[in-house]
């Protein structure tokens, strides 16, 4: 088998796409048109194709938002350095 040095990208249809998601096509065509999701429009006649890898920075996106909105709802209890990260306890 002859090995390639680029990696082989895989595409994924709309829905597809909104099923790992748990969210309606519909959204998934607009997190495309926001360019939050990199899609392509392959094929004749050509139909919308997500990029597997852009999936992938997605999730990775919502999964850091989602841990930076957990510090946040933490703030009322902690800190500003704490939540911001810097060990400064003063001059803020």
């Amino acid at each position: 088998m002859p090995h390639s040095s680029q990696t082989e990208q895989r595409f994924l249809a709309p829905a597809q796409v909104a099923e790992l998601l748990s969210i309606e096509v519909d959204e998934v065509i607009e997190l495309i048109y926001e360019g939050r999701l990199r899609g392509s429009k392959l094929g004749a006649p050509a139909k919308w194709r997500i990029e597997d890898s852009s999936l992938s920075e997605y999730l990775a996106e919502q999964s850091e938002e989602a841990r930076r909105m957990a510090l946040w709802r933490q703030a009322n209890e902690a800190s500003f350095p704490e939540v911001w990260g810097t060990s400064r306890r003063h001059g803020i």
